[in-house]
């Protein structure tokens, strides 16, 4: 049987290290912005002009960021899956994505929440063995995933895609197929399959609402693209499509259109309030049926947009951006601690500015998480996870 190579490719590593700093900025604005949730949210709030200015980078992030992280997973998974075998293949994504999670919710959460109780040093506050335990035993580390709830979900996605080749599929281990990638009037008929399914998911799951820490109000996106990356790839049209015309205007259609397009919507329904429901976030009501519109339309332009600026100008395989691209996993897994940890230090600034408070807490959490995932590598037993 013949396999897919598996070098490693530059491109995709640098689009990824470059995901991977946008989560850890949206973050960093969650906590000033009050949007979202996050471990740490700094009153108060910020003014009209910043939020307009956090609502516009925030959405867009979260229209497509996951969602690309997602469709190069399926991608990859389908090429790890001929590669390895189903038995193979299922063992290297539990060590790289379900111990790093369990790690995650059984050291790295309670040390996280432990730190931000708010009782004082003393009898008020338990012993951290007393309150970890607690923690294990009450089943609170279920929903203590933090960030890591895409490597859990990712993880499941993976043991599906498996079951599906065994159960269905014995012959998928054939080459790929090379047939002519979506043209446009095809990739608009998904987008807008997208739109449907994420406004009736969030009838019932609105966004800001989790089950075990993940929004169900975005899987439906979740599952669409993971599932078209192992189609693009399996049929052998994922290089075609993110060097086509098709992609490149998509992004630059998003790039123009999706920021005049929200500033529209936000105007006529007006800005979220901080407190209490959010229309946009679910329900029979055209403001949500509009943010779904727009994020799921956006998101999938913004996602074939820079794909396409990665495979034509992203190519660089610079001794910095391997360092940085071998570390961007640990970067993602450990930057939640590290953010917790620099907040206080960047709180007087979010008094003179929040956005400018949110752009050093990105830039502080990078350079942080950047030192303790190389240091981390260094570990034996975590070198072969991160």
């Amino acid at each position: 049987m013949k396999s897919q190579p598996t070098s490693r490719i530059a491109w995709i590593d640098n689009l990824r290290t470059f995901v991977i700093f946008l989560v850890v900025s949206i973050h960093a604005c969650v906590t000033y912005s009050y949007i979202g949730g996050w471990y740490v949210n700094v009153p108060p709030g910020p003014s009209p002009v910043e939020q307009l200015v956090f609502i516009l980078w925030q959405a867009h992030l979260q229209a497509f960021f996951m969602g690309l992280l997602f469709f190069l997973a399926g991608v990859f998974a389908h090429r790890a899956l001929l590669r390895r075998g189903a038995k193979a293949f299922m063992q290297e994504r539990f060590l790289r994505l379900g111990v790093p999670s369990l790690l995650y919710m059984l050291v790295i959460q309670p040390c996280i929440i432990y730190f931000l109780l708010h009782h004082p040093e003393g009898p008020d506050r338990p012993a951290f063995g007393s309150y970890w335990a607690n923690y294990v035993t009450s089943g609170q580390f279920l929903n203590g995933n933090g960030p890591m709830w895409f490597t859990i979900a990712l993880l499941f996605f993976c043991a599906a895609l498996t079951l599906w080749h065994n159960v269905f599929n014995r012959e998928y281990n054939a080459l790929p197929t090379n047939s002519a990638p979506p043209n446009a009037k095809k990739l608009f008929l998904f987008g807008s399959c997208l739109v449907v399914s994420s406004f009736l998911v969030r009838l019932f799951y609105p966004l800001g609402s989790s089950v075990f820490n993940m929004q169900l109000g975005f899987f439906s996106q979740y599952i669409a693209v993971f599932t078209f990356g192992v189609i693009a790839d399996r049929q052998g049209w994922f290089e075609s499509l993110v060097q086509s015309n098709s992609a490149r205007r998509a992004g630059k259609f998003a790039i123009l259109a999706g920021p005049v397009a929200l500033i529209l919507l936000v105007a006529a329904g007006g800005p979220p309030p901080q407190d209490g429901p959010i229309k946009y976030s679910g329900g029979w009501n055209p403001w949500a049926f509009g943010l779904a519109f727009w994020e799921q339309l956006t998101g999938l332009a913004l996602g074939l947009g820079i794909m396409s600026w990665f495979y034509r100008k992203g190519t660089t395989s610079h001794p910095i951006a391997r360092w940085l691209s071998d570390r961007s996993f640990g970067v993602y897994m450990l930057h939640s601690p590290i953010m917790v940890a620099l907040t206080p230090l960047c709180d007087p600034i979010a008094n003179m500015s929040r956005l400018v408070a949110a752009d050093v807490l990105t830039v502080a959490t990078l350079i942080g998480s950047f030192i303790v995932a190389d240091m981390a590598k260094r570990i034996p037993f975590l070198k072969r996870m991160l």
